[in-house]
Parts: C-alpha cells; structure tokens; sequence
C-alpha cells in the first residue's frame, strides 16, 4: 500500500498516516456559511480537501464498512445557523417554524454552493450535514460540558449564555500554539467581566425577544435555565463530525484561518465532553488566497465570486472553465500562499488544451472513464507519489506537463494512462474533454459566421464553458445568440458542438466577396501594385481572414488559398 505523509497542524511535523480504521477512514472538512455564494477564496479547500479524498478512495479502495460500502467517509458540513441567516428567514418567513424558513432563505445559496463545487470538479461528500438539523445535539453537548465543569451559564450585557471555561482544558491553545496567560495579557477583562476568563467563548446565546432562535434548557448549579437563543459558531461542529464519524476520527480540514478560533475551540469543546486527548489525529489546512497581490476585499474591487468567474466576464473579461480554475488552485502547494491572478488563469488555460491534446491520442477521452472502472488502467505512480507527500500538487501538474510535452511518442496505453491521471485529478473528464479542444477544425459555416460576428471566438468559448459547468440557462442563451445570426448549434457530445447555417445562400454571399477580393488582389500583384495588393491582404486579415500564397505544380502560377484565423 502506498505510504501517505502529510503535515499535521497539531503536531507540526510531517508524519505518516495511520488510519484508526483502515476500513473506513474518516475525514471532516468545514464548509460554507451559505448566506450568500461562495468566493474564490472558499474555492480553494473545496479543491483540496477534493483531491485528498480522491486520493484516500485510490489508496484505501475496495469494499468497506463506510456506509457507501467503500473505505472513505468524507463528511463537509453546511453552516446555516448565522445571525444574518435567522434575520432575513424571519423577515421574510414569519409564519414558518425556524428551520423551515430558514431552508427556504439558504435554498438558493446552498444550490449555487453544489453548483459551483459540481463545475469545479468536487465529488459530494458522503455526508453533508445543515447545523439546523443538529439543534438538539449541540444542547445536548453544552449540557455535559456544564455537567463536567467545563461550561457555566451567565449573564452578559446582551442577555443569557453559556460559554466554554477555557481555564477548565489544560492545554487550551495546543492546535494554534497560544498559551493561555498570553491570551489573558491583552484581553479587555473589563468590557466582558461576566465571563470567568476573556478567552472564554459562546456555546449558546440567548436571542432577544425580536430574534429568531429555539428553546434550550441548561442545569447549571442544580437551577435550570430555559434560554431562547442560538448555538455558538464552534459547537455545531462538534456535534456534526461526532453525529457522523465518532469521538475521534482521522482527518480534520479547512482554511488556515479556522486554526484560531474555530478549530482550537471545537478540539476543547470535543475532547472535553467525550474526555479524549484528541478530536482528529491529523489537522490539515490550506493557506491564504490572494487576488492581484492583495487581500480580497470588496472596497478593492478584487472580490469575485465562484459564480462570476465561470458565468461573467467579470474577470479577465471572459468566462473560466471549472477545470483551469481548478488547475490554477493546484498548481501552488496547499498550505502555501496563493495569489490569484489573470495571468495564472490564461497559462492554466493554455496547459489544459496541451493535456487534451495529449489525451487525445487514440481518442482516449472517450473511454477512458471506462477503463479506470475497469481497473484497466492507472494514474502515473510517480503523480500518486507525488500527492502522497503532503499533496504536492505542484510536482502533479509538472509531471504532466513532462508528459504531455512527450506527447508524440504516446503509442495507445501511454495516452490512456495520461488520460487517466488528467481524469484522476478530474481537472478533465469525458464529460467536458471537447472544452479544451482550442479552435479545432471549423465548418464552413463557422468560417463565415465568424466573419459577421465580431466576438464569435469570444461567444464559442463562453459555451465551451457552459457545456462544461452543465449551465443550461447560459447554453440556451448562446445558442439563441447564434440562432439570430443564422447558426444552428448541433450539439455532438463530449462536450463539443457544431455550427450548421440556417441560411446557405448568406455564406455563398460571403465567400463570393472574398473570392472577388483575393481575385482583385491577383490582379494587382501581376501589375506589380504591390501597395494595393498588400492593403487588401490586410484588410481582409483584419477581418479575420489569412491569406496563403502559393505556386500551382503544374503551371507555375500564384495561386492563393484562405481561411479563417483566430
């Protein structure tokens, strides 16, 4: 079996993984608060934390005791108990309980959220829980906190709570490396002095009599406590990854920015109530990202979300297709910085047209999906080796692109098992291969339709991409769009397309105008004008059209052929 290392938060060390049961490997990852949609940012660990569960499915395959029946359970939360969330849901849904309006105000994000992660390349998780449907558990777990000594209920200036005693945990602090003495050094005890310690935190917050929230009942002191309110932010994780993996499991993932607090805070609520030394074995977690150099922010108007990059030209002014986003936040190392830039995404786009063209040998593509289920068929060790030391994802993608360059040697099971990589790392499928296809060989009628048509290149890589990102309403858009000019889109499969005139006689026209040109500019060459010669061949290359000159092998004379050039 392949041996997997990857570096751990807790301990700050490369270490080996050592499953507590190989026949089901359990992993937590946090996913989004879907108030609103996702930003390219939250992208970054819904690719990651991917491509670590496509890995532990290859190395850990075969029948299991996870509840698919494989050997990998991989459980992504959903955050749908936020302030923001239950303030719109009772503004706009006052006559239904809690939880129903609130599945009714989150029902488009969350939608957009499994949209967004489907054109990225992300498989589901095997679970995907909602905090809302855990209520009664994260009561039920502040309760034994309080029960145990590590949770007290108070009173703030905001009304009732309950929060978690840090001084209660000895090694409070050991995931992010704080120490608690110098967290109560510069801490504002004043503003807070209800609470026993300034680094304790909410597990339960009463909500004002205008605030939506569900009744709780804390013992604290032999006194019961009913509390309308809310659970704090850590908690629900907690309750979640118990609910679904147990006490302690493998893998826990997220962003860098969750270690402190959030990570930090469910290990003490976790290891607290079920009185274990750890929560996961293995803590990972993915660097910042950056866009242009600097910190996302929407006053900087460098903020973009997931939706925008694959269905606007709000960056780079022009559509992206999920795989080169997704290529572009593998090709830094995870927990590295990563600075998102149009440049990175035009040189992501120009490797992944040199990967289907490299699998495209034999027509690879095709049936590559069916030898990998096969078992006929494997990923390049050398790139499971490569993510098998801490997912080195850039030394991946540079083998690949060794690969590719060798591309013209493939003979059928070296395209195959290139393919098969590219399909590993699902930054190209049989579904969206024809996206990368570049211009390929244009109809007849294409020519000419990118004759009348300023932005037709333009308007056919935007439903490349739709094709890819399954998006219907912007597929039937551009179709329309072609439609009005005299196009019918045949859709052919594989994710490709073709253009089919609706009216032959406009292409006739066209061609005939050219013929004439390139006849007039003959003429001119023989009567040795060669300035009005020149200006015709660059009149008509401004139009997209590239003359070649040449010799006829029988009788010698200039003969020029043409075709449209990008």
């Amino acid at each position: 079996m392949t041996e997997l290392k990857f570096w751990n938060t807790l301990t700050r060390v490369k270490e080996e993984f050592t499953p507590i049961d190989p026949d089901n490997v359990r992993m937590y990852v946090c996913g989004p608060t879907v108030y609103d949609y996702a930003h390219i940012g939250n992208a970054r660990p819904l690719i990651v934390f991917d491509v670590l569960y496509r890995l532990l499915k290859h190395v850990y395959s075969g029948q299991g005791t996870a509840s698919d029946g494989s050997r990998v359970t991989y459980v992504r939360n959903i955050t749908d108990v936020d302030d923001k969330i239950n303030a719109r849901a009772l503004r706009d849904y006052p006559d239904l309980p809690l939880n129903e309006a609130i599945a009714k105000v989150t029902e488009k994000t969350a939608e957009r959220f499994h949209k967004d992660a489907v054109a990225l390349g992300c498989l589901p998780p095997t679970f995907e829980p909602r905090a809302t449907a855990h209520i009664d558990g994260m009561a039920k777990m502040i309760q034994t906190l309080i029960d145990k000594g590590n949770a007290y209920v108070t009173t703030g200036r905001e009304g009732r709570e309950v929060l978690f005693s840090v001084s209660s945990m000895p090694d409070y602090g050991k995931l992010s490396n704080r120490k608690l003495e110098d967290q109560q050094a510069g801490a504002r005890i004043a503003v807070e002095d209800h609470k026993r310690n300034p680094a304790d935190f909410v597990l339960w917050k009463e909500s004002a009599a205008d605030e939506p929230g569900w009744d709780a009942d804390f013992t604290d002191g032999g006194e019961t406590t009913t509390i309308h309110g809310r659970p704090g932010w850590h908690i629900e994780c907690s309750v979640m990854s118990e609910y679904h993996l147990g006490e302690t499991f493998d893998i826990h993932g997220g962003g860098l920015d969750l270690i402190f607090p959030h990570h930090e805070n469910e290990i003490a609520q976790s290891c607290c109530a079920h009185g274990n030394d750890r929560m996961a074995n293995l803590w990972m977690h993915n660097g910042f990202l950056q866009v242009e150099g600097k910190k996302m922010s929407k006053s900087d108007g460098n903020f973009v979300t997931i939706a925008e990059l694959l269905e606007t030209e709000k960056f780079g002014g022009r559509t992206w297709h999920g795989g080169v986003l997704r290529l572009a936040l593998l090709k830094t190392h995870y927990r590295e910085p990563l600075d998102f830039t149009l440049s990175s995404l035009q040189e992501c786009r120009k490797d992944m047209e040199r990967f289907f063209s490299a699998g495209s040998r034999y027509h690879a593509w095709s049936f590559v999906d069916d030898w990998m289920l096969a078992g006929l068929t494997e990923p390049y060790p050398e790139v499971i080796e490569a993510l098998s030391q801490d997912l080195n994802t850039p030394l991946a993608i540079s083998i690949l692109r060794q690969k590719a360059g060798a591309s013209g040697t493939f003979n059928q099971n070296d395209a195959i098992q290139f393919a098969s990589t590219v399909r590993f790392l699902n930054l190209i499928n049989s579904k969206n291969a024809g996206s990368f296809s570049g211009i390929g060989a244009v109809s007849d009628s294409a020519s000419m339709a990118s004759l009348r048509m300023p932005k037709y290149w333009e308007i056919v890589e935007s439903l490349r991409v739709a094709l890819s990102n399954c998006d219907q309403g912007a597929i039937d858009r551009i179709t329309e769009v072609f439609k009005n000019e005299g196009e019918q889109v045949v859709f052919v499969g594989d994710g490709n397309f073709s253009l089919e005139t609706l009216n032959p006689n406009q292409n006739v026209e066209q061609e005939q105008q050219v013929k004439s040109a390139i006849a007039t500019r003959l003429a001119l060459i023989a009567a040795k004008n060669w300035a009005e010669a020149d200006k015709i061949r660059d009149e008509l290359l401004a139009k997209g059209i590239q003359l070649k000159d040449g010799k006829d092998p029988e009788t010698g004379e200039r003969v020029t052929t043409w075709e449209v050039k990008r």
